[in-house]
Order: C-alpha cells, then sequence, then structure tokens
C-alpha cells in the first residue's frame, strides 16, 4: 500500500488531499511551516472564517484522504485562510486554472526573498529586450549551476519555499496569519 504524506495511506489519492498539502507546504511565512493545529485554531478562533469550527484531528484526516467531503464552509474557510480560490479545493476548477492558482502560490513564496523581489523591482520599467537579456543571464547562470531553466521544475509539489526549497527566514515579510 502506498503511503503519503504525515505517514497515512495514500494521502496523496485525493485531489483534497494533496491540494490541502500542497498549500500547507508552500503558503504559511518563511521558515515557519503551519501545523493542523495552528490552521484549525486560527480558523476556529476567526470570525471571518464564517464561525467555522474545524479540529486539529478533522484536518488531519482531510489532509490524509481519511475524509474526502467537508463541508462547503470548511472548504471556504481553508479556501480564505490560504488566500486561493474555494474552487482550488471543491476540485471545480479546470486543470489549467488550478495550475494557474498553483503558479500563482509559487510567485507569492518566490516573492518572500527580498533578493528576489529586488531583482524584480530594478527590472520594473526597463525595456522589454533589457528584460529579455536580465532573463537569459538568469538561464545562463541556472544551468552553470546545474539547475532546471524553471524553478517551479526544481521545487516539486512544494514548489520555491516547499520541502526543499529556498527559504529566507529573515526576510522580514509580514504573513498576516501567524
Amino acid at each position: 500500500m502506498a503511503m503519503g504524506t504525515h505517514g497515512s495511506p495514500d494521502a496523496d489519492g485525493t485531489p483534497l488531499a494533496r491540494r490541502l498539502n500542497y498549500l500547507f507546504a508552500t503558503m504559511h511565512p518563511p521558515g515557519a511551516p503551519y501545523t493542523n493545529a495552528h490552521v484549525a485554531e486560527a480558523i476556529s478562533g476567526g470570525d471571518e472564517y464564517g464561525g467555522v469550527s474545524l479540529t486539529e484531528q478533522y484536518l488531519s484526516m482531510l489532509r490524509n484522504g481519511k475524509r474526502t467531503n467537508p463541508s462547503p464552509d470548511v472548504l471556504r474557510a481553508l479556501a480564505k485562510f490560504f488566500a486561493v480560490p474555494v474552487g482550488y479545493l471543491l476540485g471545480d476548477l479546470s486543470p489549467s486554472q488550478a495550475e494557474r492558482v498553483e503558479e500563482e502560490v509559487r510567485f507569492l513564496v518566490a516573492m518572500r526573498d527580498k533578493r528576489v523581489r529586488g531583482i524584480a523591482l530594478r527590472s520594473v520599467g526597463l525595456p522589454p529586450e533589457v528584460q529579455d537579456s536580465l532573463a537569459a543571464i538568469i538561464s545562463q547562470f541556472r544551468q552553470q549551476m546545474n539547475l532546471p531553466s524553471d524553478p517551479a521544475d526544481a521545487d516539486g509539489p512544494g514548489g520555491p519555499g516547499g520541502p526543499g526549497g529556498p527559504r529566507d527566514p529573515d526576510d522580514g515579510a509580514p504573513s498576516g496569519r501567524r
């Protein structure tokens, strides 16, 4: 039997479990991944989540695939906590729309690093051909360092900042959810 995340049977087998685990792996303050307890407490204690009551145990069951049909209110609260469209967790998005959400998540995670933000901001206002040259230079550096040309390919399901991905713990970016 396949073992998924958290040592549970087939945790990666359900779309909801995969998506929740992806959000836990990526959408957190730098260097401080969320725990089931933290997320459950934040949602249960916050009026902005519609009065939803969520336990650490139930959230764990959602993440390991033991529970697969939470109420729409629970899904809305989780989507709001992680700042993603509820359709992403409901499975209502097309594969290309879901990939777009994950691409935006990877972008937000990458922007946590002040050096990455600095590079991006310094390129604002430069002519397109100069921006293209900068992108080519960065690609050459990535190739010389044996990194994939697309950072999303390097970090797997966690994206940048996920398991094994780069983090800048002292970048000072406020998370708003800690």
